[in-house]
């Protein structure tokens, strides 16, 4: 009776929820499509394309993530400032936060242009895998400042609780990777057959179409507006401190959190060829499931911030309550589908029925844990959003030393790779629990940002 009471009297409504989530989903089906379009494409061309393609992918994600994180401490700034009602503060956070996610764009293509050869040799231990992933970085590579601009962007919108340009981005971008992924993965309509490296120029070019689609957008919607985006502002040294005190420690736990992630699978690989192609399925399947939990994390991370904002802190914890309540109804009928025809959801993926037979354990494991990371996720974010990112790093920290743990412990006391994927249960579950217990009991309520 207590959680109903709970969910039903806020500020916030459902509706609102639903609001600012679905647009955000719609937004993260972009890079689900671009993973998803890859992977079902290589997947008809082999498991070594495949594998390559999955373990490059992850690769790149991991070297995307502090900025991710910067992005999201812009973010909750803006919608603290939002929910403050300081608009004409807006567009000055938004130009310094330009500044900081291009220096450290460039920055990271600099790092992969160097040092991709010599960490993906140590990591991976296929010569084809190998291979395959450093084709597939040469080229994407050079689309890594446009994936920055474009969370940038993603950050903003959220922010200010305007997310129905991430929708239209999201179709560009879709468009974009399928038709191009058609036409350079095998060589139709007259392009050259290129494999690997024509998924890769793919998501390229689709990310330079979302970066330039964002941009016409908010100049045209938002340049005379009362954010004063593209109005000129000074440097403030006090302003980059604090978005630095704020993203910084939201930096190394987005880097913390997707490297577990990247070390998953590096420790999979070690499990053999078949280990790794079933685990590659099981991933885009489970970003799929992921997408409705993606946008109601990034709904509970900018209400949190902004109910703050406006005064209303008591109200946190119900707020959150009820965005989980949505988050798993949204699973649900995902799950359901994927689970009444789930050869026919990895036939997208590859024509070898033994590789999928295979991979069928770890399709039903990845049902359930999709719930524990639609509680876990949902209540985390409302941690960073409290404005205490500090909190926020060290709550996850310590559990992915236990994720990470786990499975080492069961890659090494078992050959079947669905017993492994039982580690999203104990991240799920931990992280949830932790962070339901920090906003009941912390002390968060006087912190400025």
């Amino acid at each position: 009776m207590y959680f109903c009471n709970d969910i039903m009297t806020t500020s916030i409504s459902t509706k609102e929820i639903w609001r600012i989530a679905v647009p955000i989903m719609i937004g993260n089906l972009a890079q689900t499509l671009i993973t998803f379009t890859d992977t079902a494409f290589l997947g008809h061309l082999g498991i070594v394309e495949l594998s390559a393609s999955m373990m490059a992918g992850m690769y790149y994600f991991v070297f995307t993530t502090m900025t991710m994180g910067l992005a999201i401490g812009i973010q909750i700034i803006i919608a603290r400032r939002f929910g403050e009602q300081q608009y004409d503060k807006i567009g000055s956070i938004f130009q310094h936060g330009t500044a900081a996610i291009l220096v450290f764009g460039l920055l990271l293509f600099l790092i992969m242009r160097l040092f991709s050869g010599m960490l993906l040799d140590f990591i991976i231990d296929s010569e084809n895998i190998y291979a395959g992933a450093m084709e597939y970085i040469s080229v994407r590579q050079f689309g890594i400042v446009f994936v920055c601009m474009n969370y940038l962007f993603r950050s903003l919108y959220t922010g200010l609780s305007f997310t129905k340009v991430i929708t239209y981005t999201t179709i560009v971008m879709a468009v974009v990777n399928i038709v191009l992924d058609y036409c350079l993965i095998f060589g139709n309509l007259g392009f050259p057959a290129m494999g690997i490296a024509g998924a890769a120029l793919a998501s390229m070019i689709a990310e330079i179409s979302a970066t330039t689609f964002f941009f016409l957008y908010t100049y045209i919607k938002l340049g005379n507006d009362k954010y004063e985006l593209f109005k000129h502002h000074g440097i403030s040294k006090e302003l980059i401190v604090n978005i630095f005190k704020v993203s910084t420690p939201t930096m190394f736990q987005k880097l913390f959190s997707f490297s577990a992630w990247f070390i998953f699978f590096i420790m999979v690989e070690k499990m053999g060829e078949q280990a790794i192609g079933i685990s590659s399925i099981a991933r885009s399947i489970y970003m799929i499931l992921f997408i409705p939990v993606f946008g109601f994390l990034c709904t509970s991370n900018t209400l949190t911030s902004r109910v703050i904002g406006a005064g209303h802190a008591d109200e946190v914890m119900k707020i959150v309550f009820r965005i989980v309540f949505n988050c798993i109804l949204c699973c649900i009928p995902l799950i359901l589908l994927c689970a009444f025809f789930p050869i026919t959801v990895m036939s997208i993926y590859t024509d070898d029925m033994a590789l999928a037979n295979a991979a069928l354990p770890s399709i039903y494991v990845i049902f359930g844990a999709i719930i524990f990371q639609a509680i876990g996720a949902v209540t985390f974010e409302s941690v960073s959003g409290t404005g205490n990112t500090n909190a926020a790093l060290w709550l996850e920290f310590g559990i992915l030393i236990l994720y990470i743990a786990y499975i080492w412990m069961l890659t090494r006391l078992t050959t079947k790779v669905e017993w492994v994927w039982t580690c999203e249960y104990i991240y799920g579950g931990l992280i949830a629990l932790s962070s339901i217990l920090y906003i009941r009991l912390a002390n968060w309520k006087k912190i400025k940002i």
